[in-house]
């Protein structure tokens, strides 16, 4: 997302998407910021405004998507707690059928985008596991609910209109998507907050990065699971994913260069400055690589982790280094799994 860059806090409840649809009668119709936006659709990108008007009067103001924006972001999680959610035995054994049932399609994308195989089935399996929990909510009514009635309990106007404005261009977004893409704009479904198909790309990012790559002529997150592929690892290459480099490496860290530790992402310094401050990697990287030493808090304690700019581009996805993580490690448990079993069919 773009995945949801203001959204990509996640919920909890979003994880498990245990929240499904509750609706309430919202006559979006007869309200005047409503009548504007449809006439301003109209005026700016040539929507009919009868047919606006259809689609918005069958539109029913979402309660629980109110509700699950309004929660506590999981951001607040310890890393011990959040990676139990993602690494189970479960999801990396349903992680290695995914890649086998999808083989052809996930090597073509690595070589054309030059993104591994593990990275794009850990992406889908963190966000959807593997398509299984995609959303159950109309994306139509989901965008129009947070974009016109974005809650104020335990926020600010400012804040509130700041969202309001940004769910509001999202669902402009989503109906020129529809449009371009020939899809039924008051069928798709996604996640509460309008996040679309197996990767979950909100419609902005689907406009952007979204590609045909089973070639049919037609973007479709819903059909299938060739398009989500090939735009996973098409989001990640045009975020500067670097083909044939490394994403991250436990550390050892000398007591006096801990408080280099932190939950920054973004590399600034170079592995040999780390180095030389006593943070030492467990796998060699290059002396010259700028990295970043991210401090988090597992089960056992503190863990010191060296992650280079492939682990920052995981960050573009999601923005938060716990979501990186886990998708950093069940790649590798998924990796692990499938050259296993590989190598025994031989």
């Amino acid at each position: 997302m773009k995945k949801l860059s203001m959204l990509k806090k996640l919920t909890v409840s979003t994880l498990f998407l245990c929240l499904l649809p509750v609706s309430v009668n919202a006559s979006y119709t007869q309200r005047e910021d409503v009548q504007q936006f449809i006439v301003k659709m109209h005026k700016e990108h040539g929507f009919d405004k009868t047919l606006m008007s259809k689609w918005m009067s069958g539109v029913e103001k979402q309660k629980t998507a109110i509700k699950a924006i309004s929660r506590t972001a999981e951001g607040e999680l310890t890393w011990g707690k959040y990676r139990k959610i993602f690494m189970t035995d479960s999801r990396i054994n349903k992680g290695v059928k995914f890649w086998r049932d999808n083989a052809a399609v996930l090597a073509r994308a690595e070589k054309e985008y030059g993104v591994p195989a593990e990275f794009l089935v850990a992406i889908i399996g963190v966000e959807t596991y593997y398509g299984k929990r995609a959303g159950n909510y109309l994306v139509l009514d989901a965008l129009t609910t947070l974009g016109f009635d974005y809650p104020i309990e335990n926020t600010t106007q400012e804040r509130r209109d700041r969202r309001e404005k940004f769910f509001r261009k999202e669902l402009v977004q989503f109906l020129l998507m529809t449009r371009e893409e020939k899809l039924d704009p008051v069928s798709l479904k996604g996640s509460y907050a309008g996040a679309m198909g197996m990767p979950q790309f909100i419609p902005s990012s689907f406009r952007h990065y979204a590609v045909d790559f089973d070639g049919n002529g037609v973007r479709n997150f819903w059909k299938g699971s060739e398009d989500s592929i090939g735009s996973v690892a098409n989001y990640f290459k045009k975020h500067g994913w670097v083909k044939n480099q490394p994403v991250a490496s436990r550390a050892s860290v000398k007591e006096a260069s801990k408080k280099l530790g932190s939950k920054d992402v973004k590399p600034k310094k170079t592995v040999a400055e780390y180095k030389k401050a006593g943070v030492v990697p467990v796998d060699q990287f290059n002396s010259t690589e700028r990295a970043t030493l991210l401090k988090l808090n597992g089960k056992q304690g503190d863990e010191y982790w060296m992650t280079l700019n492939n682990f920052y581009v995981i960050t573009r996805y999601n923005h938060s280094p716990l979501y990186a993580m886990a998708v950093y490690q069940l790649s590798q448990a998924v990796s692990e799994k499938y050259n296993a079993q590989l190598n025994a069919n031989k």
